[in-house]
């Protein structure tokens, strides 16, 4: 029966108290020396009253007050005492001779602090005669215990983590917010912050409190590792001094064993403290810190958790603003905001913020202003900060003139690698190595000088060499590039001239390092994916390349414009791979205004001329031709660069292709093939367009064609080699070398050969053909309709013709281009599709005059 009331009491136990009530239980008059350690509100006066419950059933008087010096103590009497920390020394002598005589039952509850000799001393004596029980706080299985007790919480667990994570697990603390929360709306979406019913219910256990645990509180409620020293300064007394405080208020509840505070517990201390209180402890607190040159960003984080971030002083909104601008510089600029609202005039450094989290209007506001209002030292930085925003909105010029009259040795070092994009190739030949504004030769400085030097090689040296220097510029900057601003990373413009080398595994690691690293921050992070996104689409994995642009604009802000100009082209250049006309239709016009948006440059080339070949596929070129020719005669006041022309022209010559329009094709050919000793990837690039010309005017040599299609396939350029042996198959009348060439495609695609495994994702949109012999019209019509995903009787009805002849003609194509399942079939007529726009397959082109 004794057993049943235990369980039914509603107790929730730690295996110490349990056994403890386990064995009074059985044996209600046996032994009992019980010492009861525990914190505040960890139970001590719930395990005393159920021991006394206990020994009343069972007939045993019990006795709740420590006795007096002198006054006797019936043995038969069980005495239980509580906060026995509290007693003077006279009475713990008394319960020390109880233990003593062995002749008494005693349990003994006190907390671990504040702990005199005398009382040391019993609570020994009691562990040595009986047991010493610790009360600790509630797991998680022991808080969803208790509120299963509760019908009104039961055992869900978004609840249970929410109790749990709020108090601690201190006993007194779940049961006050399980309490409050019996009854009230407890959905997900509600359970953010206790009920302030709650809150207010620590009002008296912090009103007690002597003024020195009230200002640790606080000290300790703002967050961060405070040492003993500084809380020291803080309370006004002595290390030693202050870990007895410290020990007062653990003992107390109010603090864990960590040092924390339990975010119930923080709630309460930040909004019952009177507000000058708070902001006296606060403001002396961020004071210390920054006089020991400590960090106050975690403090001025949590008084922003709390909204108590109006109690910083300006310097300490000043300061954890510039030691979040690395790491967060949106948190920054949000702080340098409330600095200015406070009282200081704002900054270069706000604008810095601003530009790097990506804001670029604000920070182009920001730097307007101060240009024409801040003292020189904020001029400058203004400058460099709009020169920069100005750049990443293709306004190079501007650009260019902001970074030189900046005059700092990176910010001419900038000047440099704008103008060379915008083709002019009239400064300097050396960025300078000093700077007359004093500025150190610092890593970023160092950085901006080889991109310059970088740069420059490209269009002037081996590519080689430029390649190795950008590879060294954006190394420099990885170690502690993330609060470095930047017009474009050094690992970005690696990245281009990597691409147009074609060493795609050099470009995917140094965009890598850069992305790991943070390399110039959210503003440059965007920049970094879209080229990787770019590497994936040249190497034709058209599914990853979609999943790694949709991540460029997951923060929701809008593309700059040249950001904007490389997703329009990655999105066109996907679509014409996939064959997937209506996407390119539908993101021809977004294409279009993008390439208005950003002007024409040295680092645009390269999504200029996959939007020419879009263009020419939707018979729409001549709306790109004049920036087409802005582009030509940017290469032409450079000197005609190889490592930038050759793959525009490359371009061309697909655009050409499509546009039926040999001459043109011609005269690309014949550029190509005069820049093929510039590099190893431009003279792959040369053969492979002499070999897709000479494909296209019916003179297919499968050895040739396919030597230039694994040419292709070397360098990265998977898709192109794939599709240009391929094209060959299409076209050859030589069914083994039909054969042959088909197969090659098919291993450049990662397909089996054979063919006989169903393509997925990108691999079915780059399948291409076996045949040379072409559909008729209402096949192409039939195989149109098949691609768009219609029904036979849809196709039937729309063609005018019963369901049974869509079937005949599907069935017919298949057998005629040979393939061997319906997969197969669609990733060819996808490929045939896509190339009746040029009719090139029964129309050989007249021969070469140039060869």
């Amino acid at each position: 029966m004794i057993m049943n009331d235990i369980a039914e009491s509603g107790l929730t136990l730690d295996r110490g108290p349990q056994v403890l009530l386990d064995t009074v239980a059985q044996d209600p008059a046996g032994p009992l020396s019980v010492g009861i350690a525990g914190p505040g509100g960890h139970g001590k006066t719930a395990l005393l009253a159920e021991l006394a419950r206990v020994h009343r059933r069972a007939g045993i008087a019990v006795r709740t007050v420590a006795p007096q010096p002198g006054e006797a103590v019936d043995p038969d009497t069980v005495v239980l005492v509580d906060d026995a920390h509290l007693l003077d020394d006279a009475r713990v002598e008394v319960l020390l001779r109880l233990v003593a005589t062995r002749r008494h039952r005693l349990v003994v509850a006190h907390r671990p602090w504040p702990r005199s000799a005398a009382l040391s001393e019993l609570v020994d004596a009691l562990r040595r005669d009986g047991q010493a029980v610790l009360l600790t706080p509630f797991t998680r299985e022991q808080t969803a215990a208790y509120l299963a007790h509760s019908p009104d919480l039961g055992r869900r667990d978004d609840l249970v983590d929410f109790v749990h994570t709020q108090t601690g697990g201190v006993p007194r603390d779940v049961e006050r917010l399980a309490r409050g929360l019996a009854g009230a709306d407890t959905r997900t979406g509600a359970l953010v912050n206790p009920p302030r019913s709650v809150v207010a219910e620590f009002g008296p256990d912090l009103d007690v409190q002597p003024a020195t645990v009230r200002r640790l509180l606080l000290a300790v409620a703002a967050g961060g590792t405070l040492p003993v020293s500084m809380l020291g300064a803080l309370v006004d007394l002595e290390p030693a001094a202050v870990d007895d405080l410290i020990a007062t208020t653990r003992a107390a509840g109010l603090i864990g064993a960590d040092g924390r505070l339990a975010p119930i517990v923080r709630r309460a201390v930040t909004t019952l403290s009177p507000t000058t209180d708070r902001a006296a402890v606060w403001r002396r607190l961020t004071e210390l810190q920054l006089a020991r040159g400590g960090a106050v960003l975690p403090l001025v984080r949590s008084l922003l958790a709390v909204g108590a971030l109006g109690d910083c002083p300006v310097t300490t909104l000043t300061a954890a603003a510039n030691e979040a601008l690395a790491d967060e510089p949106a948190f920054a600029a949000e702080l340098f905001a409330a600095a200015t609202a406070a009282g200081r005039p704002a900054g270069a450094e706000q604008a810095l913020a601003a530009a790097l989290a990506g804001n670029l209007d604000d920070a182009l506001r920001l730097a307007d202003r101060l240009l024409a209002t801040a003292a020189p030292p904020d001029r400058r930085g203004a400058a460099v900060v709009a020169a920069t925003a100005l750049a990443h909105r293709g306004h190079v010029g501007r650009s260019v003139e902001l970074y030189r009259w900046a005059g700092t040795a990176s910010a001419t070092a900038f000047a440099a690698v704008g103008a060379i994009a915008s083709g002019d190739l009239g400064g300097p030949a050396e960025p300078p190595t000093g700077d007359p504004t004093g500025e150190p030769p610092t890593m970023h400085a160092s950085a901006a000088r080889l991109m310059a030097t970088g740069v420059r090689d490209s269009v002037s040296g081996p590519p080689t060499a430029a390649l190795s220097v950008l590879v060294q510029a954006a190394a420099l900057l990885e170690p502690d590039g993330r609060a470095a601003l930047l017009p474009d990373s050094p690992a970005a413009l690696a990245a281009l001239t990597a691409v147009h080398c074609g060493e795609l595994d050099i470009a995917e690691r140094v965009l890598h390092r850069a992305l790991a690293a943070g390399v110039g921050g959210p503003l440059m992070a965007r920049r970094h994916r879209l080229l990787q996104a770019w590497i994936l689409m040249v190497r034709g994995d058209t599914h990853a390349a979609t999943e790694r642009l949709a991540t460029v604009t997951l923060d929701g802000r809008q593309l700059e414009s040249r950001d904007l100009l490389f997703a329009a082209a990655i999105r066109m250049g996907i679509s014409r791979r996939n064959s997937d006309l209506g996407a390119l239709k539908r993101g021809w016009g977004q294409a279009l205004e993008a390439v208005v948006r950003h002007p024409v440059d040295l680092f645009t080339l390269l999504p200029l001329g996959e939007l020419a070949i879009a263009g020419a596929r939707l018979g729409d070129l001549a709306r790109l031709e004049p920036y087409l020719l802005q582009g030509r005669a940017l290469l032409g006041r450079l000197g005609d660069p190889p490592l930038w022309s050759v793959p525009l022209r490359w371009s061309g010559l697909h655009a050409a292709i499509l546009t039926a329009e040999p001459a043109v094709a011609d005269e690309h050919v014949a550029a190509l093939l005069a820049a093929a000793d510039h590099s190893r990837y431009a003279a792959v690039v040369a053969a492979a367009a002499e070999s897709w010309v000479e494909v296209l005017r019916g003179d297919v040599d499968p050895i040739r064609v396919e030597a230039a299609a694994r040419g292709l396939h070397d360098t990265g350029f998977c898709w192109d080699g794939a599709r240009l042996a391929g094209q060959a198959a299409i076209r050859t009348a030589d069914r083994r070398a039909m054969t042959t060439l088909l197969e090659c495609a098919r291993a450049l695609q990662g397909r089996p050969s054979g063919g006989s495994t169903p393509a997925t994702g990108a691999t079915t949109a780059r399948a291409t053909g076996p045949t040379q012999q072409g559909l008729s019209d209402r096949e192409y019509e039939v195989a149109e309709l098949v691609l768009a995903g219609l029904t036979y009787r849809e196709i039937g009805d729309r063609l005018f013709i019963s369901a049974k002849t869509v079937e005949h003609h599907v069935a017919r194509m298949r057998n005629r281009l040979n393939c061997a399942n319906r997969t197969e079939l669609l990733a060819l007529l996808r490929t045939m599709v896509a190339d009746r726009a040029s009719d090139t397959a029964g129309q050989p082109w007249p021969q070469r005059a140039v060869r």
